[in-house]
């Protein structure tokens, strides 16, 4: 498969992964708006961010929740313990979905893995809202039981797929597939007459380092929470809810892409081989790719910081009423929002590196993490014993600058003995950066005079005033980047005949 067949193949996957992931999301959006409408912000802290640690650490260490954590007042957050058991049986039911999660994954199946987990998600939202209506009393016995139909409907999904796929006569014809029967993801005995295939262990064993270190980078400002009880569980559920809806726009937009196009790179580069001993075709579709991308996500990320900052009040007042819009939830979304802008850049920066890197690079990068990862811990420790929840934020800030520094370096040393320059991309004519700045200004104002206190009138004018701004602002950039228009015009916007497998 050449590199521009494999380029037309990650961008239709793209394209199709992301309108999928933006309906589906739509609909949950609106149903988690209704059902906050209904629950105090203990029960969201709780529930979002201490018991899905539970979950994550329920096979080694879910026994801390129970016995060593700070119990919550029961009148206030009932059915604590059976609800950290219920997600901790919803993990392992998650864990026996994994290795079909692995399969279409690996095998670009794009259309049922947003499928299963939207379809899972919109059911959970579904059975939350029906519960929180009619069992209030219920307590965490509503959000612990959801969890787990869930996981139960999302590894149905997959189970069902290959089931159907593998006992087709069409199964014959996909020979990349590894697997011929469902029972070949089950354990079983090797050749030799041994359990363990230790090579493979060892391989297992190196994804878990590397994904435990992720998962501390991601999601340490939870431990910091659950452990040190920097904040309460109010402040906790209103930093959560922010947390979600500022990384909605990276779930739907920056994630598809980055899944995608990694997919892409890996295929076409060879990994670990200096890019001047590698097809000059090849590296040089990789380059104006990254280039692209890098521009895309440059721009995407700086349009939601500028506007973000003179709409975070009115979006959490529409999402979440009085309980977000009031107090630090304006201000940790105003901050969410340049995080996003390094959240966009470093997806394809990284996805490039990890597609690219030798497996000693791999291994070398997984020692920075370590050290990320204390520190990353101990910053938002201090910064948030300086200014509250938003020190989360500006830890998660200075975490990812330094990943992005660390990917920009390889990216920098990969292609300096080749003519190609893909970190162009990060590079912005002025008179865009002229027109973000001026709606940056605009919009600023119009939040002063216009919101969010006058009344929907002044509401809707406010969102008029953006949305001129950021038309002006789009139009600007259709003008002065010819070189992404054209990428995306003729990598995503031409319709192509799609796999049906994907």
């Amino acid at each position: 498969m050449g590199s521009q067949e494999v380029l037309g193949h990650a961008a239709r996957l793209a394209s199709s992964g992301l309108l999928l992931q933006v309906l589906f999301r739509l609909i949950t959006f609106v149903l988690n708006a209704f059902i906050l409408r209904f629950l105090s912000k203990e029960i969201v802290g709780v529930v979002n961010v201490r018991v899905p640690l539970g979950v994550f650490w329920s096979l080694f260490l879910g026994w801390i929740w129970l016995q060593l954590l700070e119990v919550p007042d029961p009148n206030v957050v009932p059915h604590y313990a059976t609800g950290v058991v219920l997600f901790g049986l919803s993990a392992v039911v998650e864990l026996l979905g994994e290795p079909f999660w692995v399969l279409a994954q690996a095998h670009m199946f794009v259309k049922l893995k947003v499928i299963a987990e939207s379809l899972s998600v919109i059911l959970k939202s579904v059975l939350t809202a029906f519960l929180v209506l009619w069992l209030p009393h219920w307590g965490l016995y509503i959000f612990s039981l959801a969890q787990l139909f869930y996981t139960t409907v999302l590894v149905l999904c997959y189970v069902i797929y290959f089931t159907k796929l593998l006992g087709s006569p069409e199964s014959t014809k996909l020979q990349t597939l590894p697997v011929s029967r469902i029972t070949d993801l089950l354990p079983n005995i090797t050749r030799n007459g041994a359990f363990i295939n230790w090579k493979e262990a060892k391989l297992t064993w190196s994804f878990f380092k590397q994904s435990f270190l992720k998962q501390i980078l991601t999601e340490g400002e939870r431990y910091v929470m659950t452990f040190l009880n920097v904040l309460n569980f109010g402040d906790q559920g209103v930093y959560d809810i922010v947390n979600n809806l500022g990384s909605l726009v990276a779930r739907l937009i920056f994630q598809p892409i980055e899944e995608s196009f990694y997919i892409f790179f890996a295929k076409v580069l060879e990994r670990g081989k200096d890019a001047t001993l590698q097809k000059q075709e090849d590296v040089a579709v990789a380059a104006a790719v990254l280039e692209s991308l890098l521009k895309l996500a440059l721009l995407a990320g700086l349009t939601i910081t500028v506007f973000g900052f003179a709409y975070s009040q009115l979006a959490l007042d529409i999402y979440g009423g009085t309980m977000l819009s009031s107090g630090s939830g304006p201000v940790l979304l105003r901050s969410y929002c340049l995080y996003v802008l390094l959240l966009a850049i470093n997806g394809v920066t990284e996805c490039f590196t990890f597609a690219a890197m030798s497996k000693e690079e791999v291994d070398r990068y997984n020692f920075v993490m370590l050290a990320l990862s204390s520190s990353f811990l101990v910053l938002s420790y201090l910064l948030t014993r300086w200014c509250g929840s938003v020190g989360f934020i500006l830890a998660n800030c200075f975490n990812m600058g330094i990943r992005i520094t660390q990917s920009l370096c390889f990216i920098h040393r990969y292609y300096r003995r080749s003519p190609h320059r893909p970190l162009a991309g990060l590079h912005l004519s002025p008179v865009l950066l002229g027109t973000f700045a001026l709606s940056g200004g605009v919009t600023a104002v119009s939040e002063v005079f216009l919101c969010c206190e006058q009344g929907w009138p002044a509401r809707l004018a406010h969102i008029a005033v953006g949305a001129f701004c950021l038309g002006a602002t789009l139009g600007t950039a259709f003008l002065t980047e010819t070189k992404l228009i054209h990428f995306l015009r003729t990598q995503l916007g031409v319709p192509r005949r799609t796999d049906k497998m994907t």
